[in-house]
């Protein structure tokens, strides 16, 4: 049995992808205000920065930056999902559990990648913000309405019309090809990322719509 061991460094910033255990389900986005506030709640006990987020229906992704001295995004995680799946569990949602007694909603296990350096975060923004594109959920990135995207073009960072001239990139380390824009790849994004580790501007991406 392979042993899995997560990176654990203190203050790191980090990609996730966590999905919910019914691929087929919607809950996040017919439940958004419930999610929202689960990670409020948990943002509020237990501090932590998104600097980008897009929730699917059925699976999110989100690059946390954690407190200096402090890599317990496990523990955040677990916090996260256990809110959303008791807050469901109260407005009487039919959930089961497991022979543990966790709740059956949320796949255990998640992606977390740890971000390398400022190309490898504008990589992973990029990949999260056209990602309801990349599903077919809609056919522009500005149409999706559960992604820190309007919060960037809220802020002059990036344009209503990012990732609509597409271009393949390859080699960007997810597994899977998505399309970007070629002048987003190559300047747009290099701003948005001086302008997201400037700490007169950084707190500001912790919203998300």
């Amino acid at each position: 049995m392979v042993n899995y061991r997560r990176s654990r460094t203190p203050g790191a910033t980090y990609f996730f992808t966590v999905n919910l255990r019914d691929r087929s389900a919607r809950h996040l986005v017919t439940h958004i205000d419930h999610l929202r506030n689960s990670f409020r709640d948990i943002q509020l006990k237990r501090p932590f920065k998104i600097d980008a987020i897009v929730i699917l229906p059925d699976h999110l992704h989100m690059i946390m930056k954690l407190p200096d001295g402090d890599h317990d995004f496990p523990g955040r995680w677990k916090a996260i999902k256990s809110h959303f799946s008791r807050t469901l569990m109260k407005e009487e949602m039919a959930l089961t559990r497991n022979k543990k007694g966790e709740i059956n909603l949320w796949q255990r296990r998640y992606w977390e990648h740890q971000i390398r350096d400022e190309s490898d975060l504008r990589n992973h923004m990029d990949y999260i913000h056209f990602n309801p594109v990349k599903h077919g959920h809609v056919k522009s990135v500005m149409d999706w309405p559960y992604s820190s995207f309007h919060r960037y073009v809220q802020s002059g960072l990036l344009e209503r019309s990012w990732g609509s001239d597409e271009l393949i990139c390859s080699d960007c380390g997810f597994g899977e090809r998505f399309a970007m824009s070629y002048l987003n790849c190559q300047i747009l994004a290099m701003s948005v990322i001086a302008e997201i580790v400037s700490t007169s501007r950084v707190h500001h991406f912790m919203r998300w719509p």
